[in-house]
Formats: structure tokens, sequence, C-alpha cells
């Protein structure tokens, strides 16, 4: 049987515990053997394509193990507000004003990924400030967290929202010294504005799904979890989906996590025989999710001890105990993956306690029930989570692009032992590294470099102890991420029989020092053996 493809010329890592490879060799969409540079020459025909490699490093295609795809493509459209864009508030205003400008009025204007702690002052905007800009549209624009966002007068009015309106369960309103609401919707409370937005075609939809799709090949990322499919608008998410991957517009490999609870899509995706492990590797149904607190950088994770800026405020917890005990024991018993997302510690204890009762009520092997991002973990809940079989999907990123953050609301320990790949990996688990864009850049060699250092974007290391070896993150970002979504016979790995999904690096990220991996590119993507991206 002879290769397709073969790449030679560079080092390939293959998995986690195998040394790496000279040679690849590459038939129809599958893996058919790595290994030295002979032996795999020997499946060389004279039809075989060759790629030859000059010394530049290949791994499996990435899988970003928690992100959200659909939302990503649509805010591309949107104002961009992110810190790398501008540092003070009038910059901000500025933006949305000069949007403004080129909008017809009555039409919404959205922005995306402000955040306050970076802006000068380093507070939110307020419906005030927005309405000076924009007088005559409604706006919205979201922290970079995605848990809370500012809107401005007009908006707040077509969602309803005025003076008597009170704070929705889990959520909260901002309002100002006399009470009123001030435009900041924290949690649930940003439902009342998803309401009010305008539908989105089917093809709006789509559209947006490849726009990402091209961005995420061109960084080697092959397969993707959308962690939150009814965020944006409801089952219509999952339709445009599926009307991408019957169409051949959907390229990278999808696993979708329903949205449950009293306002997700469960109850429709279960009428539609949606269950976990439903579908094939390009769109395949994962987790029920489910929202246990909000974001450690807005202040509303939910933390056994306080934030230390604020008078003994813990954060927000979404639902009682009782209540997600109850979502998370119904959506088991159906047969789900869970999905929890958790990141302060009394929300994760909140999360194991609920999978625990769920295990006891109805035991079940194999389940990978999964708490997302678990950032701020207790050693005592890490021996919980491997004794349980569960896995988190964490976002190592964080602590570079939000570590500094972290130490100006948490201290100096509690950010030292927050997102613990080393503790981890230590207890036996398979932590699925992924970036939650568009929270955070989707660049997985910015994760990496993270992993390995444990710097912030200022360069402080925040718990030097929970570094990585290359290899073991590399694992993590591809192999662990095949694991959380049960595709490990399919994917994530070079060895023969699986897919062949590869990233060919633009250099030896094996011999330099971590610092360039911040320079890493991708020069090539393969995808069931094609190339699907090509830099140069």
């Amino acid at each position: 049987m002879k290769a397709d493809c073969i790449l030679t010329g560079g080092p390939i890592f293959l998995r986690l515990g195998e040394p790496l490879a000279e040679a690849l060799a590459i038939r129809g969409n599958r893996v058919l053997a790595a290994g030295n540079s002979s032996d795999i020459e020997a499946l060389a025909g004279p039809e075989t394509r060759r790629i030859d490699l000059a010394g530049r490093a290949v791994v499996p295609g990435i899988n970003d193990g928690h992100q959200h795809m659909l939302l990503f493509g649509l805010e591309q459209s949107e104002v961009n507000l992110h810190p790398t864009q501008l540092s003070t508030m009038e910059e901000l205003l500025a933006r949305i004003g000069a949007k403004a400008q080129e909008t017809p009025p009555g039409e919404w204007i959205l922005g995306r990924r402000y955040d306050h702690f970076h802006l000068t002052p380093a507070r939110h905007p307020t419906a005030a400030e927005l309405d000076r800009v924009a007088p005559d549209n409604p706006v919205y624009i979201t922290r970079t967290c995605g848990h809370m966002g500012v809107a401005n007068s007009r908006a707040l009015a077509l969602a309803g929202v005025g003076p008597d309106t009170p704070d929705p369960k889990g959520g909260e309103l901002g309002r100002d010294d006399a009470g009123q609401p001030n435009g900041l919707l924290m949690e649930t409370a940003q439902e009342l504005i998803k309401k009010a937005l305008p539908p989105l075609s089917r093809e709006r939809m789509v559209q947006a799904l490849e726009l990402a799709n091209d961005i995420f090949l061109a960084r080697g990322i092959t397969s993707v979890t959308d962690a939150g499919l009814g965020l944006r608008q409801q089952f219509d998410d999952y339709l445009a989906y599926r009307a991408a991957a019957d169409s051949g517009r959907l390229k990278v490999r999808t696993y979708l996590a329903l949205t449950g609870g009293p306002n997700g899509i469960e109850r429709q995706a279960e009428a539609e025989r949606l269950m976990t492990g439903q579908g094939d590797e390009r769109l395949k149904i994962g987790p029920v999710k489910l929202f246990a607190d909000g974001s450690a950088g807005g202040k509303t994770a939910a933390m056994t001890l306080p934030y230390t800026c604020a008078c003994d405020n813990r954060g927000l917890f979404v639902y009682s105990d009782e209540e997600l005990n109850h979502w998370a024991e119904t959506y088991h018993r159906k047969g789900y993956q869970l999905a929890i997302h958790a990141i302060g510690d009394a929300a994760i204890d909140q999360s194991v306690t609920a999978v625990k009762r769920a295990l006891a009520g109805a035991p079940r092997t194999n389940h990978r029930h999964r708490i997302e991002h678990c950032g701020f973990t207790r050693p005592d809940q890490i021996a919980d989570m491997a004794r349980l079989g569960m896995i988190p999907a964490p976002q190592p990123i964080f602590v570079y692009e939000f570590g500094e953050l972290y130490v100006d609301i948490l201290g100096e320990d509690r950010p030292a032992g927050a997102y613990p790949m080393r503790s981890w990996r230590d207890a036996g688990l398979k932590p699925v590294a992924s970036t939650d864009t568009p929270v955070s850049d989707f660049d997985p060699m910015k994760n990496l470099y993270c992993m390995v250092t444990r710097k912030t974007d200022r360069g402080r290391v925040l718990g030097q102890d929970e570094r990585l070896t290359m290899e073991e993150a590399l694992a993590a970002m591809t192999e662990y991420g095949a694991h959380g979504s049960f595709s490990e016979k399919e994917k994530g790995r070079l060895t023969a029989g699986q897919l062949a999904d590869v990233a060919v690096l633009d250099r030896d990220i094996f011999a330099v020092e971590p610092e360039m991996l911040l320079e890493t590119q991708v020069d090539m993507t393969l995808l069931d053996g094609d190339v699907v991206y090509q830099r140069t």
C-alpha cells in the first residue's frame, strides 16, 4: 500500500510518550505510518506527493476544546473594542460614535471584547455615555469575558428595562447611586438584551461559520468544541451548523455543547433525537452545557473567599444547589455528557457535588462529565474529579491575558494556582486545553506558550510549578481534546489509522526558546490529508 502524501525533513510530534518522528505517510484521509525516513520512504510510489518540511515542526491538527465558533464568526462584523485596539474610555466611545455615523438610525450597533480593567479610567462605560455618541441607535457592547455588557438607553428600552425592573435570577442590573439602571447587565440579565436583538438569517449564520473556519484553519485549528449552542439564537444555532455541514461549508470538525437549563435548547434537541455522540467527526453532538457561575475578571465567578478589591463580594451563583443538582441528574439520566461552566472554587464545589449525586443515583462509567474552565481549583476538588472520572476543560491562555487582573482582584496566592495544568496531569486527569474565543485570542501558539511558561502578558510568572513540558502541552491541545469529545480513536494523534489532520509550523518549536512561540505561525494545514491552508 503506497502513500498519497509523505511529509519529511522535520520533527513530527505524534503523541505524548512517543519519540518525534522523521517522516509521516498519509493515504486517503488517514495516517498510514510514521517513523524514520528510510522506513517511510519505502511507502512512496510514483504518484506520491511530497512535502519537504525543511526543518519545520509538524503537530496534529489543533483541537480547541472550548470556544464559540459561531459567535466568533458573527463578531467579526462588530465594533472591535479589545484592549489591543484602545486604552481609554474616550477611544472606546469614539469607536462607537464612528460606527453610529455610518449606521442608519434605529439599527443596532454591537461591540465586543472591551475590558474595563485596561481602560483609563478603569471602569465600565455607562448608558449615558453611549447615548452621547450614538443617540439614534440601540447599542450593546460585551465585555471580553462575555458574562456582562453595557447597553445604552435605546437598547434598554427595547429590552424592557426600566427603573422598576428587578434583577433576574442568576443575574444583576448595574445601577447608579440613585438606584436607576446604568446600562450594565451581568450574567442572566444579558438575556433581556438578546431577546430584543433582531433575528439573524440562516445564511448570515452560515457565512459566519465559513469565515471562522478560514481563520481557524490558518492557525492549524482543525477541531473545535462550540461550548454553548443556543447562546445567540436558540435552536437556530444548531440549524445553521447543520446547514453548513450539509452544504460542505463547515470544514473544521465540530463538537456541539447544547445549552441546558430553563432557557436552553436541550429539550428541542432531545425531541430531534440529538444526543451525545450523535453525528460524525465533522459535526457531532456533545454535552449539555450548564452555567454555575460567571467570570473572574467580572468578579462574578463564585468564590469561597471574597475578592480582595470588593467588600465581601464572592461572586454569583446561577443556580441554587438544589437546582443544579436537579439539572445535572436530569441530563445524566438521559444519557448526556455534562459540561458545567464553573470558574470559582465555590462553583466547582457545587458542580462536583452535582456530578457526584447524579452518579450515585444512576451509576455510569465513561461518562466523561466536564467542568468548563475549572479555573480556581483546590487540591481536594482535583482528587474528587479524578475519582469521579471527570474532565477539566481549561483555558491556559487566561493566565497570559488576564493574569494581571487576577492578581489585582484576588491577591498573589490564588492566581498562582489558577488553571493548574500540572496538578491535573499529576492526578491522572486529561485537561482539554482551549481558548474560549472570542473571550481570548484563538492563537494556539499563545496558549502553548502559557502552558510551558505560566507567564502573563507582562512577564509575571504565576505558579511556575504548574508548567508543562512542550510535549505535555501539545497533548493537552490535541489528544486530550479528542478524549474530551469521545473521539480519541479517530483523531488527536498522528499514528496509523488516525484522521490525517496536520499543522505544519514555520519553525522547529522543540529547538527554540519559549518566547519564540509567540512569533510562531502555521505554514500549512492539512484536513483529511488535503492541504486546506498554505501561508505562502
